[in-house]
């Protein structure tokens, strides 16, 4: 993949780090990040200017993203990140994972000119609030895409299992030494060495954290199904159940 960037140190750093680091160490991931000052022909290097019409702040240029943009490093399709885009989700990371690659471009500023906009394949956006350019917004798609990727976490069980996979539930809790803080322990059911229990168990927290914390979800996976109201009853969540099955009635 690539990334088009007029601070590409932001990228090649935090791709240097932790487990983006040792994805490109072994070869599983590769971004080639172009600096959009390169694509300039005057002195100052110059990527933006004031917008035609008037208004506040600068604009960046068309030419030099062009110029950028046909560079043979440049990998369709070409993304553009900016607030108007569509809200970036686990569905479209693992469908950027599945490509052989794809270009990022990352905003400065006011945003693009527009005849920039209708240059890429699409626009994405990693939420509903402004940063002050796309750096971010390019690592947070590059990580959420490469994380997916065959043999790049070490635990390859560890991508299925988290919040956002296929059935669009969060993750179960998870607990770790010591077995007691502050009268808070550990679950039993953790403890037992049933591995059957334990999975029935933290099915179980899964829905009831989405229901709890995204009801949204809920919707948007068509509601819950008669065996998983089947294990909400199992562990006592009768009550969460009717709440939430009220709330939704009245909404």
């Amino acid at each position: 993949m690539s990334v088009i960037t007029i601070f590409p140190q932001m990228i090649e750093q935090y791709l240097a780090s932790s487990v983006m680091g040792r994805a490109t160490k072994r070869e599983l991931l590769e971004v080639t990040v172009l600096d959009l000052r390169s694509f300039t022909d005057d002195p100052h290097r110059s990527i933006d200017d004031a917008p035609y019409g008037g208004g506040p702040g600068m604009l960046m240029m068309a030419e030099p993203m062009l110029r950028a943009l046909s560079d043979p490093r440049v990998v369709a399709p070409v993304i553009g990140l900016s607030p108007i885009g569509k809200t970036f989700d686990q569905v479209d990371a693992r469908a950027l994972s599945s490509l052989a690659g794809f270009t990022l471009v990352c905003g400065r500023y006011e945003g693009f000119d527009a005849r920039i906009e209708e240059r890429c394949d699409r626009l994405l956006s990693i939420g509903d609030f402004v940063l002050a350019g796309g750096e971010l917004a390019a690592l947070v798609v590059i990580e959420a895409t490469a994380r997916l990727l065959e043999g790049v976490l070490g635990n390859e069980t560890s991508a299925k299992d988290e919040s956002f996979a296929d059935d669009l539930l969060l993750e179960y809790p998870q607990y770790t030494r010591p077995r007691e803080i502050d009268g808070a322990a550990v679950p039993e059911v953790l403890l037992s060495g049933d591995h059957g229990e334990v999975d029935r168990w933290r099915y179980a927290q899964r829905l009831v954290r989405t229901m709890q914390h995204r009801p949204d979800l809920i919707e948007r996976r068509g509601g819950i199904s008669e065996k998983e109201v089947e294990i909400l009853h199992r562990y006592g969540y009768d009550e969460l159940l009717h709440s939430f099955d009220k709330e939704r009635f009245e909404r």
